[in-house]
């Protein structure tokens, strides 16, 4: 996308920097004493949304829904067998409402005939689009590229932290990590906490290789914006060393599969892991565990790797564009966010107050250095790649970079002969989908 179109939407974002839209929900008719307002007629508004079940979507939104706009019934879905967005699609039975994601954003909306331009929408309503952090509301033009705004982020988003093991620190009488820490200073750690005892063996570092590299901290991409091959060869050759270190360090080696690795943390003898904060990862309750900031390059940038959010999204069939902005609304209004905040779920907005709740009424992460998780800004997002370029699914492209890594921390090739081989093999992805 050229600078003029990605100036033109976020001169959008800014225009309406100086109204109010109470937080984010549906503006109110003030009482002027006149008529009162005409009933308005009962319709049914379908929401989709992959991956959430129906119980997230009740506890979070149904009943302040339901309170806001009587006249509507809500029937929400999520993706099974049968009922795919594909499938309901072909079946000409589409939502009013999509959950989209960037990675399937273009496959499993736009491609679909789906898209709807929510521009006008946002003007319409003198939405303030500067409530949200500019990182996620940039994301989704930046896929689009010619400007339109396709869907307001919804959370969570997975930032990264550093998981710790609590037990082993004490065990072994060594000083908890604290936030704001170096890549070298968890190195050193890392060294102090690999231990053998007896025939157990105690790691003292792991991290889930796909999504650090995926989601680094200088939001570098894999696939190149604007050549057909891997980007920026010098900094990944940064990335593996730093990482591949720690695999160096004798009785830390890395599990035998990646997926292994990401999940070892969970069994209880690793001191540490570079995870993300995610609602859904759930740990065993006899770890005792605590989270800090991600570690940092030292001479790089104090920012945390993160994985963006989802966004509400509206259909071009919806026959109720309107009212369904209006639910949007309602949906990524502050006091949602707020109680999403306190349940551990980290904001897509700006406000200090609704990040600093982050967790504090929900029984385990109240009890958690949730500060990690806002102790350093998130990354911006990688630079997407340049309109009329093939692309190549997210998924297939950090699957490669991950399973490249695999090869090199376990010393099956050297770094930059690894890096040649993904070099070569996106090229190779990318000639496929020119043959499509």
């Amino acid at each position: 996308m050229n600078k003029k179109t990605i100036g033109s939407a976020l001169l959008l974002f800014a225009a309406s920097a100086g109204l109010t839209a109470c937080g984010g929900s549906s503006a109110t008719t003030k009482d002027t004493g006149t008529a009162p307002e005409a009933k308005k007629e009962p319709f049914t508004l379908s929401l989709y949304a992959a991956g959430v079940s129906p119980q997230e979507f009740d506890t979070r939104f149904r009943k302040t829904l339901e309170t806001k706009f009587p006249h509507i019934t809500f029937k929400y879905r999520t993706n099974q067998a049968g009922a795919t967005i594909t499938e309901l699609v072909s079946q000409g039975d589409i939502p009013d409402l999509i959950r989209t994601d960037i990675p399937t954003l273009k496959t499993l909306y736009m491609d679909l005939g789906l898209a709807y331009d929510m521009r006008d929408l946002i003007k319409k309503n003198k939405y303030d689009m500067t409530r949200f952090n500019s990182v996620f509301t940039q994301e989704i033009v930046d896929v689009v590229r010619t400007g339109e705004v396709y869907g307001l982020p919804v959370p969570p988003y997975f930032p990264q932290v550093l998981y710790y093991n609590k037990d082993l620190f004490d065990k072994f009488g060594q000083p908890y990590p604290k936030d704001g820490m170096t890549w070298d200073e968890v190195y050193e750690v890392a060294r102090k906490m690999t231990r053998v005892d007896g025939e157990q063996i105690y790691r003292g570092f792991s991290a889930n290789t796909m999504a650090w590299l995926r989601d680094n901290q200088f939001s570098n991409p894999i696939l190149d914006p604007k050549t057909d091959g891997l980007s920026n060869f010098e900094r990944w050759s940064q990335l593996f060393t730093n990482l591949k270190r720690f695999y160096d360090i004798p009785n830390n080696a890395i599990a035998k599969t990646v997926g292994d690795e990401n999940n070892i943390f969970s069994k209880g003898n690793v001191a540490m892991q570079v995870n993300q904060h995610n609602i859904y990862l759930v740990l065993p309750p006899e770890l005792n565990w605590d989270i800090v900031s991600t570690p940092v390059f030292k001479d790089g940038p104090k920012l945390m790797g993160q994985r963006g959010p989802a966004y509400w999204s509206i259909t071009q069939q919806s026959k109720h564009k309107d009212e369904a902005f209006q639910v949007i609304m309602e949906m990524l209004s502050d006091e949602i966010q707020m109680e999403d905040s306190r349940n551990g779920i980290p904001t897509v907005l700006t406000n200090k107050d609704i990040q600093a709740a982050l967790g504090k009424g929900h029984p385990l992460y109240s009890k958690k250095n949730m500060n990690a998780v806002n102790f350093y800004p998130p990354a911006a997002p990688t630079p997407k790649r340049q309109s009329g370029l093939v692309d190549i699914a997210a998924g297939t492209q950090q699957n490669l970079m991950a399973n490249t890594f695999q090869k090199v921390a376990t010393n099956q090739a050297d770094i930059n002969s690894a890096l040649r081989e993904a070099d070569e093999q996106l090229k190779k992805e990318v000639e496929k989908e020119k043959s499509k």
